[in-house]
């Protein structure tokens, strides 16, 4: 059974635009490169034929991976999202105890993720750390370089 994702309404839109670009644009490229390869002529010895084919199938693959991510995508109103503890979705300013510095991420899906616009995945190990917890909360988390501790100093949408 396919895994359900949550997303925003740009991070949707944005999924469906990709999957489009991939079905026409792409799609149409690698089918000009294999007509092109098969007007060479010998289609058992052309390597330029094999590759676009693979190509194509590989490309195939990946339209079926975003269709089936798209199918099972669900919209999340951001206006309903609970704001007195972390959930998908929630904007979690934190502080690590141990230095003081403060920052501020926004949980999202996977494919939303990026840490340049403070944007994690909710399956990373810091948003699992703080999930379900409330403003002034402290929570240990492990991470990669050991064991961080954070308070929440604020939960918005």
């Amino acid at each position: 059974m396919a895994e359900v994702s949550y997303y925003t309404k740009e991070g949707l839109e944005k999924l469906k635009e990709e999957l489009q670009y991939l079905k026409t644009t792409v799609r149409a490229s690698i089918s000009k490169q294999i007509a092109e390869a098969r007007d060479k002529g010998d289609l058992s010895e052309n390597a330029e034929y094999d590759a676009a084919k693979e190509a194509q199938g590989l490309h195939e693959a990946k339209i079926a991976q975003m269709q089936e991510a798209v199918a099972n995508a669900r919209l999340l109103d951001e206006s309903k999202i609970d704001t007195s503890k972390v959930l998908a979705l929630s904007i979690v300013k934190i502080k690590n105890i141990k230095n003081g510095a403060t920052m501020s991420y926004q949980l999202v899906s996977e494919t939303e993720a990026d840490l340049k616009t403070g944007k994690i995945s909710v399956a990373s190990p810091i948003a699992k750390g703080l999930l379900g917890k409330k403003v002034g909360d402290t929570t240990e988390i492990m991470v990669p370089a050991g064991k961080m501790e954070f308070e929440i100093l604020e939960i918005t949408r």
